[in-house]
């Protein structure tokens, strides 16, 4: 069962909670500046009509319905939710009897700056940076054109805490959009691998067979008039490998239902075995008997390996016995499977004219080079010097199956 860890606390709160919750503590804050502190021979202010009359109890009382029904539309309508946290902190700074917005009367719509900022569209954000700054701004000038005291540097550090709750704000909404892209980006890049991988698959059950069906096939007809007997044995062999095709199609699909979580081909799944170089003796006796002999030699102490290596080795040796059928025009070829300390060696000659005819289109070396390089080993394929082909691979084992 998934364990799934708990949200940040950050998370956990909504932010109108935040929002409400700084309100009230920046409250009780300017009520304990009225008071002598330990340590201070006087009080940072003196006591306010907020704190001690009828009408100040009042404006405070409006100012704090202001904040609850901002911080309502706050998900909705943010730009609608500031405004009426930047009314708030100005009807309760109104009976505070100083000379600008105090900072912890201005703390609630700054910290709505920062929700605004990570959660809403770069335009809207913008808008309430403007609205937050220009508050200030429009502060401090009609003190000025009234002729009435003005805490000018007191104000520039408000606005100062400001743009740095948008920025913080700002930031945390730029990691998310890098965060969501990265995931987009590895969803996308999983489905390609998926999609490649597939491929890969169906064109080594696939390609391998319909050569051998078609060598057959024509043997079957060159001597259908003359020689009975052999072109129904070629026949034959075209039915089984037609079988074992499907057989192998079939497999693939029950693998694929199953990692979709289709629970009924959980049944079948069990007894559906993937190819692996135990399979290569066979793969051998089929392509003899398709008129190519194949000659299997194996060195070293044949040990058991990882599924993917062991799946992404016989899937290179098909491929490459393949091309041996389609493109070299060889009768024979050989295959070598070296088991060494710490790597996998395959290696698969033929005496043919080479690799490269019309007929092919690249994608079974592709396919081949494609699953060693997954695996972090190296590949090779290039005709020989005196003729023919040679395809080398080599696999890195883990140490702990060594």
């Amino acid at each position: 069962m998934p364990v799934t860890l708990p949200l940040p606390l950050l998370k956990r709160v909504p932010p109108r909670a935040w929002i409400v919750l700084v309100w009230c503590v920046s409250t009780l804050f300017t009520l304990l500046t009225t008071f002598r502190l330990p340590g201070e021979t006087e009080p940072q202010q003196s006591p306010a009509a907020q704190l001690y009359r009828w009408d100040g109890l009042t404006f405070h009382a409006v100012s704090t319905v202001l904040v609850l029904y901002g911080v309502r539309l706050l998900e909705r309508r943010p730009l609608g939710a500031l405004t009426w946290l930047i009314f708030a902190s100005i009807t309760e700074a109104s009976t505070l009897g100083v000379a600008e917005l105090p900072m912890a009367q201005y703390l609630a719509p700054v910290l709505a700056l920062y929700f605004i900022a990570a959660a809403c569209p770069r335009r809207t954000a913008v808008i309430a940076l403007a609205m937050g700054i220009g508050t200030l701004v429009a502060y401090i000038t009609v003190r000025l054109l009234r002729g009435w005291d003005v805490g000018v540097s007191a104000e520039l550090a408000v606005a100062l805490v400001a743009l740095v709750g948008w920025l913080l704000g700002n930031s945390a909404h730029e990691a998310r959009e890098h965060a969501r892209e990265m995931s987009d980006r590895a969803a996308a890049q999983a489905v390609t691998d998926e999609r490649l991988r597939i491929a890969r698959e169906m064109h080594d059950t696939v390609a391998h067979s319909i050569g051998i069906i078609a060598l057959q096939a024509g043997a079957a007809a060159r001597v259908a008039a003359t020689r009975p007997q052999e072109s129904l044995e070629a026949m034959r062999a075209v039915e089984t490998t037609g079988r074992e095709t499907l057989a192998g199609l079939r497999r693939m699909l029950v693998v694929l239902r199953a990692a979709e979580g289709d629970g009924h081909a959980e049944g079948e799944n069990s007894a559906a075995q993937p190819a692996g170089l135990a399979d290569v003796d066979r793969l051998a006796a089929a392509t003899t008997a398709a008129g190519v002999r194949v000659e299997v030699r194996r060195v070293g102490e044949s040990r058991h390996l990882p599924p993917e290596i062991d799946l992404s080795a016989f899937r290179i040796i098909q491929e490459s016995v393949t091309n041996v059928v389609r493109h070299s025009g060889a009768d024979a070829c050989r295959v070598t499977v070296d088991y060494k300390d710490e790597e996998l060696a395959l290696e698969v000659t033929d005496d043919g004219r080479g690799h490269g005819t019309s007929t092919d289109t690249g994608f079974g070396l592709v396919g081949m080079r494609e699953r060693v390089a997954l695996l972090h080993g190296e590949f090779s394929a290039a005709p020989c010097p005196g003729g023919g082909f040679r395809v080398v691979a080599r696999l890195p084992v883990p140490g702990d199956v060594r």
